[in-house]
């Protein structure tokens, strides 16, 4: 399986050179506060948003109407625990025509899914290329980050960045194919103590844990060898004030390459450090996924909470 980039394409009327000349505008559609030339191949320059994140950009290729690469130099995140995670990437927008219109290809190559700023950069990229850049090419006016204060969407990823959503990485020698089968067999390495379906799109399942933990989940993505989501429909976790913190909260496995590695990155989105559970949910988090999945993907058996037998008592006549 190819690593999976980040990418995203638009389609407009406008010409590609009415694009290309967009795209290198970057303080017209990413932010106002870039410093440094960003039109001549070569030129280097710097984004900052407020102490959260900096990069230093170079234009490595510039092909007129057709293809503009910048390389990250430096980077700097204050949300993950690798602060450069960025650098070394590249970010490329590819100009092409599609009958009479004019198609862009973003990729930002090697913002992968075990990233762990990856949920973030993605939503971010996708409004500043869906929505800003857009704007810039459309109408003459994007929606960059300003100079003074904060737009609505800046507003919206800063409440996302605090929300630190619980996150456990893997690395494994297993492929995709075989790591995505076992996400999905979860009564081998969760629990035994499972009813319902886990492999395909539109399932539910149900899981219990004794009469302290009840949840059903959903399965809302299911992308083979790349992407497992479920939604936590409805939960019960007895011994919280809240007893159904996990409600609407995602469960996300996303699978990557790199490396001639399989890469996993799970996330419980919702589960952060401001809700009740979150030290005992992320410890058990942790056994489940750091020790019984790894287990069973490498060496084909888990370690899920077991299936309480029931006892028969015989009667004596």
């Amino acid at each position: 399986m190819n690593t999976t980039d980040f990418t995203t394409t638009l389609l407009v009327d406008q010409t590609p050179a009415e694009v290309f000349n967009a795209i290198n505008r970057v303080r017209g559609w990413w932010s106002e506060e870039i410093e440094g030339s960003t039109d001549t191949l070569n030129d280097e320059f710097t984004y900052q948003y407020e102490d959260v994140h900096r990069c230093k950009m170079k234009v490595t290729e510039l092909i007129p109407d057709k293809k503009v690469v910048w390389l990250v130099l430096d980077n700097y995140f204050n949300f993950t625990t690798d602060k450069s995670e960025w650098k070394g990437t590249k970010i490329i927008f590819e100009i092409s025509r599609n009958d009479k219109q004019t198609q862009i290809r973003f990729t930002h190559q090697g913002l992968v899914p075990e990233y762990e700023c990856y949920e973030i950069c993605r939503e971010s990229w996708s409004n500043y290329i869906n929505n800003s850049l857009r704007r810039l090419i459309t109408a003459g006016k994007g929606k960059p980050n300003p100079k003074e204060g904060r737009n609505e969407f800046q507003e919206e990823m800063s409440v996302k960045m605090k929300k630190q959503d619980y996150q456990i990485a893997l690395t494994v020698n297993a492929t995709a194919d075989e790591a995505f089968n076992c996400i999905n067999r979860v009564s081998d390495w969760w629990t035994e103590n499972l009813e319902g379906n886990t492999m395909q799109l539109n399932d539910e399942f149900t899981v219990r844990f004794e009469d302290v933990h009840y949840s059903r989940q959903r399965l809302v993505e299911f992308i083979p060898n790349q992407r497992v989501v479920w939604l936590v429909t409805d939960s019960n976790l007895s011994w919280l004030a809240d007893k159904h913190e996990w409600t609407n909260t995602k469960i996300s496995f996303d699978i990557s390459n790199k490396d001639n590695k399989t890469h996993i990155l799970f996330t419980h989105i919702g589960l952060v450090p401001e809700i009740e559970c979150y030290t005992d949910c992320s410890n058990a988090w942790s056994q489940f996924i750091q020790q019984s999945l790894l287990s069973l993907i490498n060496t084909g058996k888990g370690y899920p909470d077991k299936k309480k037998q029931k006892i028969v008592h015989k009667q004596h006549t």
